[in-house]
This record gives structure tokens, sequence and C-alpha cells, in this order.
């Protein structure tokens, strides 16, 4: 039978893959090293590295505007609530009742309280108390919730019925009305006695979201290899378990913390939340509430200040929300 390949010319090579039809076809040695190929659009070369989660989710949160505009204002309440000398050189406790709901004047753009005090002044300053009371009771809910949610998850048994019990009890209290009953007997006038109130009645909700998430981590595959190879609870917990079902309790927080703001601001204005000297922008609602008619400037500055605060947080937490959740997109 005769062979089906000649021999070799001078200076030819040879490059032979199978067809599966039996025989063999030549390649030239040059097309047998490119046989691999590269996507469309994207360039020739070594594949790129897989990005993580927290590598995505940045990387999305950059090229979306709502997020970049509600960080920026964010980021400037933080600023004015720190150091609000900055923009306000005034005293917002000193006052001139010669000047009593008096409008816009040169130096004073908002005008003046029924007190006579600069709203511009106490708009400034207002910020520091309420931001305050947001960020510690956010933290201190996110903390405790995730904790306790975290364990009982995890462990399940009758800690998990416990916590479950626990958190629809605390479910149960209105929000508003425990305010009036637990801030009532407080006579303390620091954000203190506020923030642990709205610690107390919000861990719940992070719990109940870092219970599920839990839940649903440890039953990953690398959760059960780790478990098999002789993995302790605690390093299951804080090395595989945690850093994947973090995700959600940080997307609640976030949209907490514009809650949060809003509950100070509504218990301040019901006379049980922080109280003078304390600058608060509920405060400052509170007061102008029954001059509505004769001087609204003194309502409508500290309450827009106090919405768009709450709406910077609520969008900030609504596009975290869309870069972590990879089906949202």
């Amino acid at each position: 039978m005769p062979e089906p390949y000649g021999p070799l010319q001078p200076g030819e090579k040879e490059a032979i893959a199978p067809t599966g039809q039996g025989g063999a076809m030549d390649l030239a040695l040059e097309e047998a090293e490119s046989l691999e190929k590269t996507l469309p659009g994207q360039p020739a070369g070594p594949s790129q590295k897989a990005r993580s989660l927290w590598s995505d989710a940045w990387h999305q949160l950059r090229r979306n505007p709502v997020f970049i505009l509600s960080a920026l204002l964010i980021l400037f309440l933080v600023l004015i609530a720190i150091w609000p000398q900055a923009i306000a050189s005034g005293d917002p406790l000193a006052c001139d009742l010669s000047k009593s709901q008096q409008g816009s004047a040169p130096g004073h753009p908002f005008g003046y309280d029924t007190q006579g005090c600069d709203v511009y002044t106490r708009t400034v300053y207002g910020a520091r108390a309420s931001i305050t009371v947001g960020i510690c009771a956010t933290v201190g809910a996110a903390l405790l919730g995730s904790l306790l949610g975290g364990l009982a998850g995890f462990f399940g048994g009758w800690s998990d019925a416990l916590l479950s019990r626990v958190a629809d009890i605390f479910f149960g209290i209105p929000v508003v009305l425990g305010g009036l009953v637990f801030l009532s007997v407080v006579t303390s006038s620091t954000v203190w006695p506020v923030v642990g109130f709205i610690v107390l009645l919000g861990w719940p909700q992070i719990a109940r979201i870092a219970r599920g998430s839990v839940i649903t981590a440890k039953q990953n595959d690398y959760v059960q290899a780790a478990r098999a190879l002789g993995a302790s609870n605690g390093r299951m917990l804080l090395r595989h378990v945690a850093p994947n079902a973090v995700a959600p309790v940080i997307v609640v927080a976030t949209i907490a913390l514009g809650t949060y703001i809003a509950l100070e601001a509504t218990l301040s204005f019901l006379g049980v939340g922080l109280r003078p000297p304390t600058v608060s922008w509920g405060i400052d609602i509170s007061n102008a509430a029954p001059q509505i008619r004769n001087a609204p400037h003194m309502l409508l500055f500290p309450a827009g200040a106090l919405s768009l605060t709450v709406l910077a947080f609520i969008m900030l937490g609504d596009a975290v929300r869309d870069a972590l959740d990879p089906k949202l997109r």
C-alpha cells in the first residue's frame, strides 16, 4: 500500500492533526501554533484575571452616576458635620429677638427664626447631630444584628429559634410609640439615648438579613469542603461564610442609615429626641411648624436639608445593592 505522503522537501515542515474521519490533514507549522483564538473584541494574549465580588462591584459603582452623585453629596454633608465653620462663621445659639422671623438679609441668606437665630447657621450645624445619630445607630445595629443573626444562622437549633422569637417581639413594637415611651423618661440632651433606642429597635432587621445570608452561604460547596477537611466552626465562619454573607447586610445598613436620620428628626420634632441646646433639623422643624404661614423660610431650609440627606443615603444604598447583586444588572 503506497504511503499517503511523499518525502518532505528541503525547507518544508510537517504538522499533522487528526480529522476524526480516519485520516489526517497537513497544517503549516505557523497555523498549528495559532490554533488558540481570542474572543471578538478582546485583545490577544493571556486571559484577564477574574475579578472578585468586591472588585467587580467597585468597577460597576465607578460607572454609576447615581452612586457618584450621592457619594459626593454625602461627602459634603460629612465634611460640614465635622467642620461646619468652613461654610458658616456664625454661632447657631446667638439670637436677636429684634430680628425674629425676618427674611433674607445680607450675610443671612436663609433669614431668622422665631428667636432671631440665623436659619442658615443652624441648618449647617444641624447636620452634625443628625449624621452622628445616623452613622452611630447604623454601625451599632449592623454589628449587633450581624453578630446575633450570623451565629443563629450558622449554628441553628435552639439559638435560631430563640432569636426569631425575640426579633418578632421587637418587630411588634411601633417605632414612634416606642420612642415616645422610651425617650420620654430620659433627661439627657446628648445624642446617645436616641442612638441607643434606634439600635434597640433596628438590630432585628439586620439580624434577619444576616441569618438568611449565612444560611445560604454555609450550604455552598467550599464550606462543606472546609468542614470535611476538619476546619473548626470559627474558621469556617470567619474565613468562608462571613465574607460571602456580608454583602446583603451592607446594602440594608446603607439604606437604613437614611431612615435612621429621618427617625431622629421625627422624634426630635415630637419633643422626645434631641433637646435644646443641641442643634438639630428636627428641633428647628418643630419650632417652625406653627409659623409656617407667617415665616415659611424657617421650615423650608431645615426640612430641605433633611430630605436631601435622607435621599442621598437611600440613593447610595440602591446603587450599592445593584452593584453587589449580579441578578439586578
